[in-house]
C-alpha cells in the first residue's frame, strides 16, 4: 500500500511506533534477569562465572588390578582408591557408583523398565525385555581398609556408601580396597555403555570395558554427594585423581587403555615397538599391529596370559579394550608444544573405513577442539572399533561405523563414522577435562560437544553433511506438540527425547550465540574463557551462563531463558507492510505521480465491456450537455499551482528542502512473534533494481512487546519484497509468513512400491556396473588395509 507522508515546516510528520499495551510485567517478562533461576554467588562460585578464591574439589586417586576371562567372559578386579578430602567439611562416611548394577537382575532400571508386547517382535526386541536374564552387576567380594580391616558399606542399587571408622578432616586422605566381579554383557543383545561382540566367523571376542570398577562419586560445594541412581540416562559424575591399572588378558590379545603403556618391553614385540616409535614423528599413521598380524592372531589360542599396564594422570575415569583382533596404527601429533599419540584399535572387519579415516579424525578432532577451547595436554587419544556405537571416557573412545562385508559403504556410514569419533573424541574436552555433572545435567557435555563437532566437521570438509548444528535442523523437534518436549535445563533421566534436547537444541542454541546474536569473535572469546576457567574442575550451569556474558559484555539472560528453561520455538511473521512516500509538494512532480496511478489503476469489469459493447453515451450525442468538468484535467499544472508550490518553498530552510526532494521511502513493518521465542530479526530487503540489503536487528526489539512490534526502515530505493530470516539463522518453524508479499513453500511427497528390495550403496553398484562377472558369479571386493 502506498501513501504519501505529510512533511511540515519544523517537524517531520512520521510517529515513532505507537504505544501498545505490555504482553508481560516487570520481572516475569521474556527479557527479565535470571534471579531466583540461578544459584546465589559465593565464594566458591562468583557472579561473574568464575570459580571463587574458597573454590575445592575433591581427589580420587586408584590402583587397579583386573583380569579378563576370555572363556566366561567375565572380570575379576581389586582397587585401592585413596580419597583426599580437599572440602572444609568433616565426612563420616564416603559414596561410591556400583554404575555395573544397572545390568543387575534387581536393578532399579529394569524395574522401573516400560515397554509394550507388539504383535510381531524382533529377536532384539525380546532380549531387550528380558535384560532381568543376565545377571551382569557387580559382586562386592570385600570393602576393606588399608591393613585389611573390613569396612561397614551398604548397597543401594548403584551406589554404596562406606562408613569410616573415623571421621575424615580437611586435608586428610583415607586409603581402603575393595575386590569384585563381574559378568560381562553381549553389547549386541544388551545394548549399554560397555560389553563384548562375538565373531562367529573366528570365533573371537572383542571388549570394550568401561564402568568396569567401583568408583567415588562427587562431593562438591554446590550440592554435597551426588549420589543420584545410575538409572542408565544420566551418564556420570567423577572427580579427578591418578589412575595405575594393571589388565591381564589372554597372551594374545592387543589391549588398549586411557593412559601410557608403562610395560611395552613386556607386551609389545620388538617391531611393534619400532613401529610405535616410528609413528611419533611420521606424518601418517603407522601400522603397529599390521593386519597380517591381526588375522593370524584370530587363529591362535594362547593359553598364557600378558598383564598390560597403564598410568593416567589427572583423569576422572578409566576405560580399556582387548581383542586378538584388533589392529592398531598411530600417528603422532603437537600440540601446543607437547606430543599428542592419535591412535586406532579396529578389526579387519572395519576396513577400509577405519584405517584410511579414524586416526585421521582423532589428530584433527584433537587439533580443532583445542583451537575453540583450550590446548589438549594429555598423551594420547584413541579410537577403538567394536560393538558399542559411541561412547567416550579420558583419552579413549568406543566408536560404531562399519563396512559392509565386502569392503564398500554408503556416503551415510562414513560420515556417521566420522562424525561419532570427531564426537566421542571431543568428549575428551567435556566432560572429561571441563568436569560438568553428566547425571544431572546431559546438554552440559552433550550439547556443548555436539556444537564444537559441528565446528569441527565444517573444518574436515567444506559442506560436510552435519547432522546437527544448522538451526534448520533442529526445526522438526521445535515445531513439536510441546508435551514431547522438555526445557534443556531439564534433569538427564526425566528428558523425553535426549538426542532433541541435549545434543542438537543446545548445539544449535550455541550456533545461533555465535553466527547471530553475538558474533564469532565475541562469542569464540567468551567460550575459550569458559573452557579455561573451568578446566579440570566441576561447572555448573549458571558458570557457563555467566562465564559467556561476563567474557562477551552481552546480556543473554533472555536468551538462556527462551532456549534453556523454555519450549517456545522460533515463528516471526510479517503481518503486513505499508509503504510511504514524501509529498514534495511539487505540482509537477505530484500530478505527474497521480496520472500515473490514474492510469496504472485497473478498469473494471464493466469499464472494459462498455469500450466495446457501448458505442455511445449520452453526451456523445448531445454535445450540448457537456461543461467545464466535461475537459477539466485534474493531473495538469497551472501557474496557480507553480506559484503556490514557490511561496511554500521560500518557507523551508534548505535542509528541509533537502528532505522534501531526496525521494526517500518509507516502509511500516509490522512483526509478530507467534512461536513465543525472542530472537533478533533478521530483515532482507529487495530493491526493484534486483539488489538486496540484510540487515540485522538485535532481540531488544521485542522487549517493550514480546508479541507485536512496528520497524520502520528508510530506503533510497523502492523495495519490492521484504523477506526474514534469508539464510535460515534462527530455526524459525514456518517460512511461508516470512515474506511480504507472500511467497509459496513447496513440500514434496514420495510415491513407492508397497514392498522394496534392498538397494545397493553407490559404491556396489558402481563396482557391479564396472564388473558385471563379480555380480554374476556372486563375488565382490573385500577390506583391505590401509
Amino acid at each position: 500500500m502506498l501513501k504519501h507522508l505529510l512533511l511540515v515546516a519544523g517537524a517531520l510528520g512520521l510517529a515513532t511506533m505507537p504505544l501498545r499495551a505490555q504482553t508481560t510485567n516487570s520481572g516475569t517478562d521474556k527479557f527479565a534477569q535470571l534471579g531466583t533461576e540461578l544459584p546465589t554467588p559465593n565464594e566458591y562460585r562468583t557472579a561473574s562465572g568464575a570459580p571463587g578464591h574458597a573454590y575445592w574439589q575433591q581427589r580420587a586417586d586408584y590402583n587397579i588390578r583386573v583380569k579378563l576371562d576370555d572363556e566366561k567372559q567375565a572380570i575379576t578386579g581389586s582397587e585401592d582408591i585413596t580419597y583426599t578430602n580437599l572440602s572444609p567439611d568433616v565426612l563420616t562416611y564416603l559414596w561410591v557408583q556400583l554404575d555395573q548394577n544397572i545390568l543387575d537382575k534387581n536393578s532399579m532400571t529394569t524395574a522401573t523398565q516400560i515397554a509394550q508386547v507388539q504383535e510381531k517382535m524382533s529377536f532384539q526386541a525380546m532380549d531387550y525385555l528380558m535384560k532381568s536374564d543376565f545377571d551382569g552387576g557387580f559382586k562386592i567380594e570385600s570393602v576393606k581398609m588399608k591393613g585389611g580391616k573390613d569396612l561397614p558399606h551398604t548397597i543401594n542399587h548403584t551406589m554404596m556408601r562406606i562408613d569410616l571408622p573415623t571421621p575424615l578432616r580437611p586435608k586428610q586422605s583415607v586409603t581402603f580396597s575393595v575386590a569384585w566381579h563381574y559378568n560381562i554383557n553381549d553389547q549386541l543383545k544388551i545394548s549399554e555403555r560397555s560389553g563384548y561382540e562375538y565373531f562367529p566367523e573366528d570365533k573371537n571376542y572383542l571388549y570394550e570395558i568401561a564402568q568396569f570398577y567401583p568408583r567415588m562419586a562427587v562431593y562438591s560445594d554446590n550440592q554435597g554427594w551426588q549420589q543420584k541412581q545410575f538409572l542408565g540416562q544420566g551418564e556420570f559424575t567423577l572427580p579427578f585423581g591418578d589412575y595405575r591399572v594393571s589388565i591381564t588378558a589372554p597372551a594374545d590379545h592387543v589391549v588398549g587403555a586411557t593412559g601410557v603403556l608403562v610395560n611395552p618391553d613386556q607386551v609389545l614385540s620388538a617391531a611393534q615397538r619400532k613401529r610405535l616409535q616410528q609413528a611419533k614423528t611420521a606424518t601418517k599413521p603407522v601400522l603397529v599391529v599390521e593386519q597380517p598380524e591381526a588375522v593370524k592372531a584370530e587363529g591362535s589360542r594362547a593359553k598364557g596370559t600378558k598383564t598390560w599396564t597403564f598410568a593416567a594422570e589427572n583423569v576422572r575415569d578409566f576405560a580399556w579394550c582387548s581383542s586378538r583382533k584388533f589392529i592398531w596404527d598411530a600417528l603422532g601429533v603437537k600440540q601446543n608444544g607437547k606430543d599428542v599419540m592419535c591412535m586406532s584399535y579396529y578389526p579387519k572387519e572395519g576396513n577400509p573405513l577405519w584405517g584410511q579415516y579414524s586416526t585421521q579424525v582423532v589428530a584433527h578432532t584433537i587439533k580443532t577442539y583445542s583451537k575453540f577451547t583450550i590446548p589438549y595436554e594429555y598423551p594420547v587419544a584413541i579410537s577403538v572399533h567394536g560393538p558399542v556405537g559411541g561412547m567416550e571416557y579420558p583419552m579413549i573412545c568406543f566408536n560404531g561405523g562399519r563396512p559392509e562385508k565386502d569392503g564398500t559403504y554408503s556416503a551415510e556410514r562414513k560420515y556417521g563414522m566420522i562424525s561419532v569419533i570427531i564426537h566421542e573424541v571431543g568428549h575428551n574436552f567435556f566432560p572429561m577435562i571441563i568436569n560438568s555433572d553428566e547425571r544431572q545435567w546431559t546438554w552440559m557435555d552433550e550439547g556443548l560437544n555436539s556444537f564444537v563437532q559441528f565446528l569441527t566437521e565444517q573444518e574436515w570438509q567444506r559442506d560436510y553433511p552435519s547432522r546437527r548444528g544448522e538451526p534448520k535442523n533442529i526445526v522438526p523437534y521445535m515445531s513439536m506438540d510441546k508435551s514431547l518436549q522438555n526445557p534443556i535445563m531439564t534433569n538427564s533421566e526425566s528428558v523425553l527425547q535426549l538426542g532433541n534436547n541435549a545434543y542438537g537444541k543446545p548445539a544449535t542454541a550455541l550456533n545461533v550465540l555465535r553466527e547471530t546474536v553475538m558474533g564469532r569473535q565475541l562469542f569464540d572469546y567468551a567460550f575459550k574463557e569458559y573452557a579455561r576457567r573451568w578446566a579440570y574442575k566441576h561447572p555448573e550451569p549458571a558458570d557457563f551462563f555467566r562465564t559467556m556474558e561476563d567474557a562477551s559484555g552481552v546480556d543473554l539472560d533472555w536468551f538462556w531463558r527462551g532456549w534453556f528453561y523454555g519450549t517456545d520455538h522460533t515463528d516471526l511473521s510479517i503481518e503486513g507492510v505499508k509503504w510511504y512516500t514524501v509529498d514534495s509538494k511539487n505540482p509537477e512532480i505530484e500530478n505527474a505521480r497521480k496520472r500515473e496511478m490514474i492510469n496504472a489503476a485497473p478498469k473494471t469489469i464493466t469499464q472494459q465491456r462498455n469500450l466495446t459493447d457501448l458505442q455511445k453515451t449520452l453526451v456523445d450525442d448531445k454535445p450540448e450537455l457537456k461543461d467545464f468538468y466535461n475537459t477539466y484535467d485534474p493531473t495538469a499544472t497551472t501557474d496557480a499551482d507553480r506559484a503556490r508550490y514557490q511561496k511554500y518553498i521560500q518557507t523551508l530552510s534548505p535542509e528541509q528542502q533537502k528532505r522534501l526532494n531526496n525521494g526517500l521511502q518509507f516502509y511500516e513493518v509490522n512483526l509478530r512473534n507467534l512461536g513465543g521465542l525472542l530472537m533478533p530479526v533478521i530483515v532482507q530487503m529487495t530493491y526493484e533494481d534486483g539488489k538486496q540489503e540484510l540487515v540485522n536487528i538485535p532481540a531488544e526489539i521485542w522487549r517493550k512487546n514480546n508479541e507485536v512490534v512496528t520497524k520502520v526502515f528508510i530506503t533510497e530505493k523502492p523495495v519490492v519484497a521484504f523477506s526474514l530470516d534469508p539464510y535460515l539463522q534462527t530455526a524459525d518453524t514456518d517460512v511461508s509468513n516470512n515474506s511480504f508479499p507472500r511467497k509459496l513453500a513447496p513440500s514434496r511427497f514420495e510415491l513407492f512400491q508397497q514392498q522394496q528390495q534392498a538397494v545397493p550403496n553407490p559404491m556396489q553398484m558402481q563396482s557391479s556396473a564396472a564388473n558385471p562377472e563379480k555380480k554374476a558369479n556372486g563375488t565382490g571386493t573385500t577390506g583391505g588395509t590401509n
